[in-house]
């Protein structure tokens, strides 16, 4: 699930090729998707300056897809073994209102949806950066595990912390490398540019690790679902 085209006002744009490569390099299929909406506001990226511009978010997506994106609205669980949202501020703007309200925040009542449809059919869910946020906002009463990040000065986005552990997840501090596997509730997540000193071949790896672990996950779904099916 992509929302946008760039950190600012987007999707985090070497974190999205990294998992559309890692994800080709482990043989998915993948279908992107994003809200067919304008997106919350239009950031210029050389000076941070908010532009007074209106963007299609599922247009300004397709950029990174190579127009592989479809309308979020058709996305449909059954079709699907896993969902994924990368980071970059879209997720707190588009997709949430977080990067504005913090731990006020509301979700997109169709991520929202989506993210329960595909937890009630026990589909894996991964998300890297910000997104997670969105999962302590939709799941945190759940006690689901996942990372943000840490703490310190090269974390500068660290109330996230805060706000997820507000919401009831159990937050597991992590560096760039890292991966959080929420085994119980097949949600995998990794902080990606959280941690706002990492470089790119950094991100890269961090995001290697996370689909290869993603796809792990589904993997054991799938040993266990044919499991049940023999018993039956």
């Amino acid at each position: 699930m992509f929302h946008g085209n760039g950190v600012y006002d987007g999707t985090e744009t070497t974190e999205a090729v990294a998992l559309l490569c890692e994800l080709s390099r482990v043989g998915a299929t993948v279908q992107v998707f994003a809200p067919n909406r304008d997106q919350t506001h239009v950031v210029n990226h050389l000076t941070g300056d908010e532009q007074n511009q209106q963007r299609n978010l599922m247009e300004e997506s397709a950029r990174i897809s190579r127009g592989n994106c479809k309308d979020l609205k058709s996305l449909e669980q059954a079709d699907f073994d896993a969902l994924i949202i990368p980071g970059g501020f879209g997720a707190a703007k588009n997709l949430s209102d977080f990067g504005f309200k913090g731990a006020e925040m509301k979700v997109d009542p169709d991520v929202e949806k989506i993210l329960l449809d595909f937890k009630a059919n026990k589909k894996v869910i991964g998300m890297t950066c910000i997104s997670p946020i969105i999962a302590a906002k939709v799941f945190g009463k759940d006690g689901i595990k996942l990372t943000l990040g840490g703490r310190g000065e090269n974390w500068p986005y660290d109330g996230a912390l805060d706000a997820a552990k507000q919401f009831g997840a159990i937050v597991e501090e992590m560096d760039v490398h890292g991966v959080c596997t929420d085994w119980v509730n097949e949600l995998v997540t990794t902080p990606g540019y959280m941690q706002g000193d990492a470089k790119p071949h950094e991100v890269y790896d961090g995001v290697q690790h996370f689909v290869r672990k993603v796809n792990t996950v589904v993997q054991q779904q799938k040993v266990v679902s044919e499991q049940k099916i023999k018993e039956e």
